[in-house]
């Protein structure tokens, strides 16, 4: 131990908040046993840890008795404070894992199996106290430019849960197909889950060149259920969200009398923003309002995302619909007028006991009373939302969008451009010097996103997630003054070689001065 370095001897990621190297080594045998001490809840999560490791130790530990010596306890203790910190003990005899709820010992688990990845059976000893800095730790997937599978969608929750991010935001609705069952509009997938082609090669590219051949899928409504189950039993909440009143073109082609202007409306194969969006009627808002109370009831979390990015107004300032509405409402501008559509969805979900999330541009016109704001066209849009009271998840272009290249672009797959390398990723600081003590606590977290234009393959999708996914967790979960970009990347090493030997692509080129330090030793 003398000559391991901490980030040596315990490979952990995201680093933990404190941790008190030891001297040995608890050796895990088939003598071993996993105590759960507790209600039900602590059981699972031991049996989830009997899952994990199984495979590794090449036998399947038992899971009961008591505490004693050659025994790994997982104990709940209500006395603790963080509802998803716990704290670890590793000694040469036995291993105690305390937390004060279920959630928290699901993250000391992830820490046990990676602290017994690095030697196959044994686990090097150490005190561990430790707690996320953000209770909102994102991965954002879009679904609806491309659509993937229940199967790649788990798989994604699955390993964001080992990094400890704990919420999966679900892009389900697009110009480019819609990816929900709602059983009262059954034409949103049967005309607007499907289009007939796709564009071929980068969007600014000329002349344009589509693929024909007809592309879609969706989610039945047990598929999500079946989704969500698997992510709470991970303790992640799914986010859906339901795009309005832009990005709506799979909603006007199956029900194109929700337009401000006849149409015809058509589910687009190519990527951008379109003029077409959703009207400001009483009877686009009853459709809203039906489809979100079936979303509602398939997703138990606190949150919908309704979008509300990227909406232009050429259609609204054209409508003789919209232009009554105006003086009718006392509202100065097309802003308003989107922040009046905004606004009459919040007071819906909240009526149900939901909160509003959107894209930053919800602040146009007017932020919604309960809205939560997602700043995504850098950090201004947080800035302005947390003094105004708001809560803020901070996911800025330059730091979170996992679309942009994260090496030279002629030695990358296709993307949609920018640059993003992992250390860009890694140096991000979700709350802004600019905002004092109290505005500050409104930053809740930050988040991730994964877009998909140019993501046809799930080799594609995990390329671009990994690594970078590893320094995000780091990001919303580490102490800032606790993060080191070196260390992390001699920690992160091993656990993408280890992502490797499960099958998944990862992006190893950020590893590459890493492996040739180890070559020099």
């Amino acid at each position: 131990m003398q000559n391991e370095q901490p980030f040596e001897r315990y490979p952990l990621v995201p680093w933990p908040r404190s941790i008190s190297p030891r001297e040995g080594y608890f050796v895990w045998n088939r003598a071993t046993r996993v105590v759960a001490a507790g209600d039900d809840s602590a059981r699972r999560v031991a049996a989830v840890l009997v899952e994990r490791v199984a495979a590794g130790l090449g036998f399947r530990p038992a899971l009961d008795g008591a505490a004693g010596e050659n025994t790994i306890v997982l104990r709940l203790d209500a006395d603790l404070t963080e509802a998803q910190g716990y704290r670890l003990r590793v000694d040469q005899n036995s291993v105690e894992l305390v937390a004060k709820t279920a959630h928290g010992l699901f993250y000391g688990v992830q820490t046990l199996v990676q602290l017994l990845a690095k030697a196959g059976s044994e686990l090097p000893a150490v005190e561990i106290e430790d707690a996320p800095r953000f209770a909102y730790r994102g991965l954002h997937l879009d679904v609806a430019r491309h659509f993937y599978p229940i199967a790649v969608v788990k798989r994604v929750i699955e390993q964001m849960a080992r990094l400890k991010l704990n919420v999966f935001h679900w892009h389900l609705t697009e110009d480019q197909g819609w990816r929900i069952e709602i059983k009262k509009y059954p034409r949103l997938t049967e005309v607007g889950a499907w289009r007939e082609q796709t564009l071929i090669g980068h969007g600014q590219a000329e002349p344009k060149r589509y693929d024909g051949v007809r592309h879609g899928g969706f989610y039945t409504q047990a598929e999500v259920r079946e989704v969500v189950q698997f992510a709470t039993d991970r303790f992640v909440t799914i986010v859906p969200e339901i795009e309005m009143p832009g990005h709506a073109l799979a909603i006007l082609a199956a029900y194109p009398e929700l337009g401000c202007s006849p149409g015809p409306f058509k589910v687009v194969g190519s990527w951008g923003i379109f003029e077409d969006i959703l009207c400001p009627r009483e009877e686009t808002f009853t459709f809203l309002e039906n489809v979100l109370s079936e979303v509602i009831e398939l997703f138990p979390g606190k949150y919908v995302h309704v979008g509300g990015d990227e909406a232009p107004k050429a259609r609204w300032k054209s409508s003789e619909f919209v232009q009554r509405l105006k003086v009718e409402q006392n509202l100065r501008d097309e802003d308003e007028v989107q922040s009046y559509f905004i606004r009459r969805i919040d007071r819906f979900l909240a009526s149900r006991g939901k909160a509003l999330v959107g894209w930053d541009e919800i602040l146009e016109g007017g932020l919604s009373p309960n809205a939560t704001v997602m700043s995504w066209r850098g950090v201004s849009g947080g800035i302005d939302a947390a003094r105004q009271g708001h809560d803020v998840i901070m996911t800025p272009t330059t730091h979170c969008y996992f679309d942009y290249y994260q090496g030279s672009p002629e030695l990358e797959p296709p993307g949609i451009g920018g640059f993003l390398p992992l250390e860009l990723v890694y140096e991000f600081e979700p709350v802004p010097s600019e905002l004092n003590a109290d505005e500050a606590r409104h930053v809740i977290g930050a988040q991730a996103n994964l877009w998909t234009e140019y993501l046809k393959q799930e080799s594609h999708l995990e390329y671009m997630l990994f690594p970078r996914l590893f320094a995000m967790s780091e990001v919303t979960w580490t102490p800032a003054a606790a993060k080191n970009y070196a260390a992390f990347l001699r920690r992160a090493e091993p656990a993408a070689v280890r992502l490797e030997a499960e099958g998944v692509r990862v992006a190893m080129r950020a590893f590459e001065e890493v492996r040739q330090q180890r070559r020099a030793v």
